[in-house]
């Protein structure tokens, strides 16, 4: 999926750790895209009355406060074992019945927080995930929240045998087994192609291949191993720790900034619908 200019803004803003980028680095990665200095310069302006980026006094740019909350969600991928704690049988619940199914910017937001945090309906209403996640509903519910997702959170325990059968079948388990390994083929695939290609194509060749591996990264529900054993998931995990590595190499240049400066490789996050859930939040600005 090709960026539009304010994913691709965003995405390459949330690469950085620190630091800021020029104008003239972002309009320069655009054109690898094909996308417009016009086009580029317009969606910059956009995002910044959004709050989403900020200029520093250089007139350089980088994540704004409105991005912050959705940003370490995406950037987390690195340290998703860090994100769990042993599971003793209990569920966190989301109940959603009154959540308003009319306003479709609340409905994509609420979407999308829940995913990101690995819920299913287990009936109408009412979303579960095992709480194995560290901090435990108190954790869950303050992401929620700053995922702008505003619904009573709470324990769920002692769930009868029906339920809790079907609780642990909401995930399919072999479906996502299926996705690590051919994610972790394609990544394997990618690094040679990498080694071969020249800068521009192998900057191209990065950002999308590893934005493909991200997005299953961050959408993975993090199940405990009673559901699903974690091996598969820390295989991908440590293959996406050693592309990362050489898409880092392969953008560092060409944004002004060491590769240490970088969280992680720039990744098209386009199909997460990040930068449309991070127009919507922002208040009062239509992009």
């Amino acid at each position: 999926m090709t960026p539009s200019p304010k994913s691709l803004i965003l995405d390459l803003l949330s690469s950085l750790q620190r630091g800021t980028v020029p104008v003239r680095r972002l309009v320069k990665a655009a054109q690898l895209f094909g996308i417009e200095e016009n086009s580029l310069r317009v969606a910059l302006a956009r995002l910044h009355r959004a709050r989403l980026v900020e200029r520093d006094e250089r007139g350089r740019y980088g994540l704004g406060p409105q991005a912050q909350a959705i940003n370490h969600q995406v950037t987390a991928w690195r340290t998703l074992e860090a994100r769990m704690r042993p599971w003793r049988g209990g569920w966190i619940a989301v109940q959603t019945a009154a959540c308003s199914r009319s306003d479709r910017p609340a409905l994509r937001r609420r979407t999308r927080a829940l995913n990101f945090l690995g819920f299913r309906e287990l009936v109408a209403g009412l979303e579960v995930r095992p709480n194995n996640l560290t901090g435990g509903v108190v954790a869950v519910r303050s992401q929620l929240r700053a995922l702008e997702l505003e619904a009573p959170v709470f324990g769920l325990s002692e769930l009868g045998e029906g339920d809790e059968r079907r609780a642990r079948g909401l995930w399919n388990i072999r479906a996502l087994y299926a996705g690590y390994a051919a994610t972790r083929r394609e990544l394997d695939e990618s690094a040679e192609r990498l080694r071969q290609l020249e800068r521009p194509g192998a900057m191209v060749e990065s950002f999308l291949c590893g934005g493909r591996a991200i997005r299953r990264l961050v959408l993975d529900p993090l199940l405990p191993e009673p559901i699903a054993p974690a091996a598969p998931r820390r295989a991908l995990v440590e293959t996406m720790r050693r592309y990362d590595r050489l898409g880092r190499a392969c953008w560092a240049d060409y944004l002004g900034v060491s590769p240490a400066v970088h969280r992680s490789t720039p990744a098209n996050l386009s199909s997460l619908g990040v930068s449309r859930h991070l127009a919507v939040a922002a208040p009062g600005e239509s992009i």
